[in-house]
């Protein structure tokens, strides 16, 4: 047989059939001859199941009904969650906590005025002061003493980062869009329902910390991709990239490429000693008609209001006037009473503080469950600099959990939800087998809930752990 190709997995021999679980020849990724575990085990049937497609109705592609923490919640499901959430540590939702207890944050409204106008269908690119108040809020953080400033022509408002994703895609031209792998779940079904454009995958190193180099920007624009789409700060990752490295990553970018930078973790932005910064590309965009540098954040992540369905973009005019009417015939626009009772939090020293408070909050536990994990065995070779996620490697754990789907089996029993790394290799043309997944023995915990709720997970990760532990030694 000939040599495999070396990189960045050279110790994977193996492949398996997604649908019965048997060996195939060799291939260049899965690591060694998968165990029973892997190949047989319920849970990796029940993924390969989901994800290969179910006897279908006229008309209806199945697999877009099993999606990432989707998937997880519908396991979950099977084993009480629903029926008891009080009792789960649910560490697989991408949501920071929402109670009124972080000290130093403003309360959350408990009531909004609705006005007599919000009754009317609302403009699909959002009402016009709350376009301004996001445009203040950027030119106050970002851009203060810059020539070129953002006005509210360069704000669409969409109802959440989702449905701004699917806009954005809409409106792209006939290019190679080049995207990151880990990255957000979403990524895979933007990436994969539009035919306007093709998507290329850019995997991300382990060793160097899943670190975006400016040089692969680079090579990427050289070999023709068009669009740039990331998350950053990156989910699920926990990393962020910051200047020198992200203003040279524009440049690069410019009058050559589109960058997607998804910035709803900004304000979880531990480099700064929790000062209230946010990292922004804002902060190196020339001129805010010419750059082609699309943002994307709301108040979903960082103000702590995921069901408000509130978020926008930031971009060229051009940009933001397609982008604007595409919601006529995608999402109709957001809820217009939210508009109005989101533009007082928008206020820039208001912003400041809140964020100061946050950051401060989030990195006390963060520091706590790296700890403990720590404690239990995990190796984390870097420690997150934003967001709230670990991107937890399973590789040194007993073997029957050492994989992201097994792993995330074993913490159900123990009311205990992550979501298997899996869903984060991003793979919308389906192309890629499970087990030669470089994702496939990770798992993403957030750090996102209350304090006691993430007490309780890690008091139900360490029984799993030990439970296992203890099979292996007998």
């Amino acid at each position: 047989m000939a040599d495999l190709p070396t990189g960045s997995f050279p110790n994977r021999k193996f492949s398996i059939n997604r649908n019965t679980g048997v060996p195939r020849p060799a291939r260049r990724f899965s690591i060694g001859e998968p165990g029973l575990n892997e190949a047989s085990s319920k849970i990796h049937r029940q993924f390969r199941a989901a994800h290969e497609g179910h006897l279908p109705h006229a008309g209806l592609d199945a697999t877009r009904a099993s999606t990432g923490v989707v998937w997880c919640t519908e396991r979950a499901a099977e084993f009480g969650f629903l029926d008891e959430p009080e009792k789960w540590a649910n560490l697989g939702q991408g949501a920071p906590e929402v109670d009124d207890d972080i000290e130093g944050c403003f309360p959350r409204p408990t009531h909004i005025d609705i006005s007599a106008a919000s009754r009317e269908y609302g403009p699909t690119a959002g009402i016009k002061p709350l376009r301004e108040a996001v445009a203040r809020l950027y030119n106050e953080m970002h851009r203060k003493g810059k020539a070129s400033q953002y006005t509210w022509e360069n704000v669409a408002i969409v109802p959440g980062g989702r449905a701004g994703l699917i806009r954005i895609a809409a409106v792209l031209n006939n290019a190679y869009v080049g995207f990151f792998i880990p990255d957000y779940t979403a990524y895979n079904e933007m990436l994969s329902l539009f035919k306007n454009f093709a998507a290329i995958p850019v995997p991300l190193s382990e060793e160097d910390g899943y670190h975006i180099h400016p040089d692969k920007i680079a090579e990427e624009i050289a070999r023709g991709t068009g669009v740039i789409l990331t998350s950053n700060p990156r989910n699920p990752t926990g990393r962020v990239v910051q200047n020198p490295e992200l203003a040279e990553i524009q440049d690069i970018c410019r009058e050559r490429a589109t960058l997607v930078s998804d910035e709803f973790y900004s304000g979880y932005n531990y480099t700064s000693d929790c000062d209230g910064s946010t990292i922004s590309a804002a902060e190196n965009v020339i001129d805010v008609d010419e750059d082609d540098v699309l943002i994307i954040d709301g108040l979903t992540k960082r103000f702590r209001l995921p069901g408000w369905r509130v978020a926008w973009i930031l971009g060229p005019k051009e940009f933001i006037k397609a982008i604007g009417s595409c919601g006529s015939y995608l999402d109709g626009g957001t809820n217009v009473p939210f508009q109005e009772a989101a533009i007082p939090m928008l206020e820039p020293s208001l912003v400041r503080t809140e964020m100061a408070a946050l950051q401060r909050h989030f990195r006390e536990k963060r520091d706590y469950v790296v700890g403990r994990l720590r404690s239990m065995g995990f190796i984390i070779r870097h420690m997150p600099d934003s967001t709230f996620y670990l991107w937890l490697n399973l590789e040194g754990l007993p073997g029957p959990i050492s994989d992201g789907l097994n792993f995330f089996q074993a913490c159900l029993d123990e009311k205990v939800i992550v979501v298997p790394g899996i869903f984060f290799d991003l793979n919308p043309s389906r192309r890629r087998d499970l087990f030669d997944s470089p994702c496939h023995h990770f798992v993403r915990f957030s750090y996102g809930p209350r304090m006691d709720v993430l007490k309780m997970g890690c008091d139900g990760i360490e029984r799993v752990i030990n439970k296992f532990k203890n099979l292996v030694s007998h």
